[in-house]
């Protein structure tokens, strides 16, 4: 059954429900970017709306030139800041040393134990102290996002995440970036659609997943930890 909060922001439009979730869980809310499509589209509208709610990204170390290249360009644009948390240095050498820079082609473990130290770890220090958390996701993005709600509790986080693009279509996310100038990843003309790490992102060929381009080498659920709904 759904909740008060759920249907509130169920009926609110992008803009009145990012409002609404800062305003009833003020300086408690933060925003998670990697500055893909979706991302953007709600980096805008907490930028040029003044809302009162915290962006951060995760710099794993093996990302895309094209995403530091939009990182400044986002910046300036809005002339706002944004948190940037980086893995620990410790556990990045330890990996490496032992395991090798690209050991995450050998195996399943060891592309989940990067993530886990790159990404994972990051964001739960992002995540502390606070009560909600922003995404991107939308439902349409992939089978274990399917059934994504617009609210819900993680219990992996400990933490409430307010997912309010997730019924929006793709068409939806590109037609807001065109129609409001939103600078955008140059790796999405490239057939990039889910950009993460350089190493293991491709362009996807036509008819494929918008995610197949995600760990290509894989045929397991391609999650990275971070959000592991449905999973």
């Amino acid at each position: 059954m759904k909740d008060d909060l759920t249907r509130e922001l169920e009926a609110l439009d992008l803009i009145e429900s990012l409002k609404a979730v800062a305003e009833r869980f003020e300086g408690k809310v933060v925003f998670s970017s990697s500055f893909g499509q979706e991302d953007m589209v709600i980096t805008d509208v907490i930028f040029r709306n003044n809302i009162s709610i915290c962006i951060f990204t995760l710099d794993t170390g093996r990302l895309f030139q094209e995403t530091y290249d939009l990182m400044d360009l986002t910046r300036a644009r809005y002339g706002k800041e944004f948190k940037i948390y980086f893995p620990d240095a410790a556990d990045v050498e330890e990996y490496v040393t032992h395991k090798g820079i690209n050991a995450f082609y050998e195996s399943v473990e060891n592309r989940k134990e990067c993530c886990f130290i790159r990404k994972v770890k990051p964001l739960k220090r992002a995540l502390t102290g606070q009560e909600v958390w922003v995404t991107g996701l939308r439902a349409e993005q992939s089978e274990n996002r399917s059934t994504l709600p617009i609210w819900e509790w993680d219990e992996g986080f400990h933490i409430y995440k307010f997912n309010p693009l997730v019924a929006w279509s793709y068409e939806q996310v590109l037609d807001y970036l065109k129609e409001n100038s939103v600078p955008y990843n140059k790796l999405h003309d490239k057939g990039f659609i889910s950009i993460g790490c350089a190493p293991c992102t491709r362009a996807i060929q036509p008819g494929e997943h918008p995610r197949a381009g995600r760990w290509w080498w894989e045929n397991s659920k391609k999650e990275c930890g971070l959000h592991t709904h449905g999973a």
